[in-house]
């Protein structure tokens, strides 16, 4: 069975106009239940994670700094969100589903978290949205646990993964991979293990031939015996964030590839959702909801 982690906090609330969709979470949620895609049965509602496998990944000065909420100014401006208490405990629930979520993949072959792709916190800072690296830290957990031993990180998010490609700087058991707007936040890039940087304007047929031409020779390569995949749907034309042209079934397309690849391969995937800003948020859920759709059908 696919199992997907939400929990409630994930819709945390946010000032009127403030451009982050958090509503997404839960209209993602209810969508699927709603077409039949999914069932209750599906959803695991996660807990806390231990603070251990979060300074696994984070430094302690700043995981202590956001707990307590004594991050400096300029620092807190760099997130993006209003810092407070139920925000902080939202971020550490968001780990701990794609750290149990991580285990449903070994298990099933593939897991998923409706929350996370927060791929542009550092090990000392966040930044983007982001705060703890639920991807990063979830490898980690996977390592500590003996649960694998290298890992593939996938991140198709339109920005690239400059969070994640800090921490494992060096780290030859996480092979970092960031296929992102060269033009785009964040605008002074870190150096990924394999970094391709896209034109503005990238449409389908560039976007899938650049992905097929790579993918398959990293697999190869580098050999893991687990990918973590970050979906980000901000690749699409109509996205307020990117600068790229892809369609919805682009996207789709792009996820069918990387889904497949991974059954293929029988390599287990966890799967967070990353980024998506267009006006319409139906077209947000809709486009992240075809992953959903495609994992079913690939997976079970």
């Amino acid at each position: 069975m696919l199992k997907i982690a939400f929990h409630p906090i994930y819709n945390h609330p946010l000032p009127e106009g403030h451009r982050f969709p958090m509503l997404k979470y839960e209209l993602l949620r209810d969508q699927l239940l709603y077409e039949g895609t999914c069932t209750r049965n599906n959803f695991f509602e996660p807990t806390s994670l231990e603070d251990s496998f979060i300074l696994n990944v984070h430094t302690s000065d700043y995981f202590n700094d956001l707990k307590n909420l004594t991050l400096d100014a300029r620092a807190a401006r760099k997130i993006g969100f209003p810092l407070s208490e139920e925000l902080i405990k939202r971020e550490i629930i968001i780990a701990g589903g794609t750290a149990k979520a991580s285990e449903f993949a070994i298990k099933n072959g593939i897991s998923m978290n409706i929350a996370g792709g927060t791929h542009h916190a550092y090990s000392n800072r966040g930044e983007g949205f982001c705060m703890l690296n639920d991807q990063a830290i979830g490898a980690r957990y996977l390592q500590e646990k003996k649960l694998a031993e290298k890992i593939l990180i996938v991140d198709l998010d339109v920005h690239q993964g400059n969070g994640t490609a800090e921490i494992f700087h060096n780290d030859p058991s996480v092979f970092t991979f960031s296929m992102h707007g060269k033009s785009n936040y964040p605008f002074k890039k870190e150096i990924s293990d394999l970094d391709i940087a896209l034109e503005d304007g990238c449409d389908d047929d560039t976007y899938l031939s650049i992905l097929k031409d790579n993918l398959p020779k990293l697999i190869q390569t580098e050999n893991p015996d687990f990918i973590y995949f970050l979906c980000g749907v901000d690749v699409i034309a109509s996205d307020k964030l990117g600068r790229l042209d892809l369609s919805i079934e682009g996207c789709k397309e792009r996820d069918r590839y990387v889904l497949q690849i991974c059954k293929d391969h029988k390599i287990p995937v966890m799967c967070s959702m990353g980024g998506g800003y267009s006006p319409e948020i139906k077209t947000i859920i809709d486009s992240h909801a075809n992953t959903f759709r495609l994992a079913q059908s690939i997976f079970f």
